[in-house]
């Protein structure tokens, strides 16, 4: 049998990481460290892997069930190789260190057991309800795949630079940064929106740091219903469905 097929042949890597291609990841278990992953994203493995519903204490089954955010997520351990990917979207492995990191959950393929995971809110500056935001805060050493749809833009942040993302489009960002939500508007009257744009709630970023953005403001596929995904979950986007009713309001 002959194919061009058979060029997608695995990677050889002492990574434990390995990206095989932009979305497939594959990861190496050595029987000591386990490796936390979106429920359903095992796409094959080889050698002697268990798999196990992850358990959530009673502070994250809380913090699920009041903000909507958290994450799903299934134990991954024994020796041997793990593919994951979801959907087709492309995959971009992360190293987090002391600075740590905050994403949204609805992009987190997988990560070290070992890293400590927290929901927190970001506010709207304009104090309006409703209009906040919760994420996902990593802290911790070790590594984190993330997904976005298509390939990201890395935006660094500086002092002397900050920078506004769509809602819709942000995936993760420095926790360090100072973060806040706020309106597009031609006047100071957040209640009166750009109407005629097509653009509604972003994010602003000062400090320093990083934020990465994808190049598209729907929600991931995986989440497409009405109160799941970004921006639907606490209508922080355009395509969130409490911004929409804020917005038909103050219209």
């Amino acid at each position: 049998m002959q194919s061009p097929l058979f060029s997608n042949t695995e990677q050889q890597s002492q990574e434990r990481y390995v990206v095989q291609n932009p979305q497939l990841l594959r990861v190496a278990l050595t029987g000591h460290d386990d490796v936390l992953a979106r429920k359903g994203a095992m796409v094959a493995y080889q050698g002697l892997i268990d798999f196990d519903g992850e358990y959530q204490n009673n502070n994250q089954r809380r913090a699920r069930a009041n903000t909507g955010e958290g994450l799903d997520l299934m134990r991954c351990s024994g020796q041997g190789t793990v593919y994951f990917a979801n959907l087709a979207q492309y995959i971009h492995v992360v190293d987090v260190d002391h600075e740590g990191m905050t994403v949204d959950s609805s992009y987190v393929l997988a990560l070290d057991s070992a890293l400590h995971t927290e929901v927190i809110a970001v506010d709207s500056q304009y104090g309006i309800s409703g209009s906040g935001k919760y994420q996902l805060n990593i802290s911790g050493r070790g590594k984190v795949a993330l997904m976005t749809s298509g390939q990201p833009l890395m935006m660094e942040v500086t002092p002397e630079k900050y920078v506004n993302a769509d809602a819709d489009a942000i995936v993760a960002w420095s926790s360090s940064l100072r973060v806040q939500v706020q309106a597009q508007t031609h006047s100071s009257n957040v209640r009166r929106r750009r109407g005629s744009t097509g653009e509604g709630w972003e994010l602003s970023f000062l400090g320093q740091g990083f934020a990465l953005v994808q190049p598209s403001e729907v929600m991931p596929p995986q989440n497409a219903d009405i109160g799941q995904g970004v921006g639907a979950q606490f209508g922080v986007g355009q395509h969130g469905a409490r911004a929409q009713n804020q917005n038909n309001a103050w219209n």
